[in-house]
Order: C-alpha cells, then structure tokens, then sequence
C-alpha cells in the first residue's frame, strides 16, 4: 500500500531524516518506536504532506512525493496528530464532522455511527464542547475525527501520550479493532513494549535513520531494543 524510499527530510539547515525506507502493506498494522529526537513525528508529517521532504513516496501504486496534504488526504492519507489538536470551543459532533470536510458531508452519518460505536463516550457526550472533555476522551475524539476522513492509511502521533493506564488499554483496544477492521496504522507511540506487541512489523528510528527492522514479535525480543526502548 505505502511504499517509501530515500525519504529525507530537514529543518531549516538541520537534518532531521536521512534516507528512509519503509513499507505498509494493506491491513497492517505498523509500529515506529525510538527515542525523543529520532525523527518519528517527522516522518508522519512528510508522508501526510505537512512536512517539506524528498525522496520517493509511492501510495497504491501513486507517486505523492510532490503532492499536497488535501491530495494525500482524498486519497486516504490520514493523522491523528501528537497532542490531540481537537477544537476545544467546537462541540465533540462539530468535531467529527470537520474530520469529513473533504467528503462533502456524504455518508456522515454512518460515519458518526461507527465512530459512536468504536468510542461510546464520544456519543455520551456529542453535544458537550470539545475542550471540556477529559484526556482520555479528548484522544478518542482525536482518532475518531481522523475515522470521519475514511482512512486507507491512519497515521497515529502518540496516541496514548499523558493518559492513566486504564484509557491506555482502551486506546489500544480501539486500535487492535481497527486493525480487525482492514485499516492499515501507521503507530508511533511512546510505549515500545504496548506497540510492538500488537505491531505485525516495526521500525526502530534513531536520529532520523531506521536502525532496525522486523516483526513486532522479533522486536519485542531483541536485546537492544529490550535495553534501549523496553527497561529489561
């Protein structure tokens, strides 16, 4: 499905990719884990076309390496970006509905019923303005306004960032269900261990290089990232 070759990528005169390859089949589910610094946002900016980069991104079959983010998005290129970045004065519906702005508004409805369904809270509070939920529902609004898109490829910035274990277990939830579901992830996530393991393939960064690759289950096992990104 993805297919990425030589992908560099710099801020002002400072490095911050150098030459990446990777791939993403259809229906997999990705893991990018590394240290503060390796790169991981970066990468998920310039495959999204938010980030100036060069190299070769191949999308079904489709060169996007010049292409703007709305393209990339239209052809079912979606983030759901570190930090949330919900509309805090908007309602949690008015939210969701922005996530199908390029869709015209067509089959939004069934949309905001599989999004209700993944994130009940959501639907338990729709009316209620965004900035006002908690954390953990503000992260599900997130990744649910980013489902309103219909995603091919859903890029996931730090999904569980800042939240108590018990949401974390509901945001890896929603996201084993999503996989079920065909869609392909893209995870970037802080816990290494809690990515890998439901990960079909990972990618080990460290600045702005992947270092090493294989399965989650490889990964998982593997001495250095064990050490490195895992404290065992």
């Amino acid at each position: 499905m993805l297919d990425v070759s030589g992908l560099q990528s710099r801020y002002g005169r400072i490095p911050a990719l150098h030459g990446i390859d990777l791939a993403v089949r259809a229906g997999e589910l990705v893991a990018l884990v590394g240290g503060n610094g390796a790169g991981k946002t970066t990468l998920l900016k310039a495959l999204s076309g938010v980030q100036p980069s060069t190299g070769r991104i191949v999308f079904e079959d489709e060169d996007i390496s010049g292409a703007a983010a709305e393209h990339r998005v239209s052809l079912g290129i979606v983030q759901c970006p570190e930090g949330r970045q919900v509309f805090g004065p908007l309602s949690v519906e008015d939210n969701l509905r922005l996530g199908a702005y390029r869709r015209g508004g067509k089959d939004a409805r069934s949309s905001l019923e599989r999004v209700y369904a993944l994130f009940p809270a959501l639907a338990e509070h729709r009316r209620q303005a965004a900035g006002t939920l908690s954390g953990g529902q503000q992260q599900m609004l997130a990744i649910g306004r980013a489902l309103m898109a219909q995603p091919r490829l859903l890029l996931l910035d730090e999904p569980s960032m800042g939240l108590a274990p018990r949401l974390v277990a509901e945001i890896f939830g929603a996201i084993r269900k999503l996989r079920a579901a065909d869609t392909a992830l893209l995870l970037v996530e802080q816990n290494a261990a809690a990515a890998l393991a439901i990960a079909d393939r990972g990618y080990v960064l460290e600045t702005g290089r992947v270092v090493l690759t294989g399965t989650g289950t490889q990964l998982l096992a593997d001495a250095g990232v064990r050490a490195a990104y895992l404290g065992l």
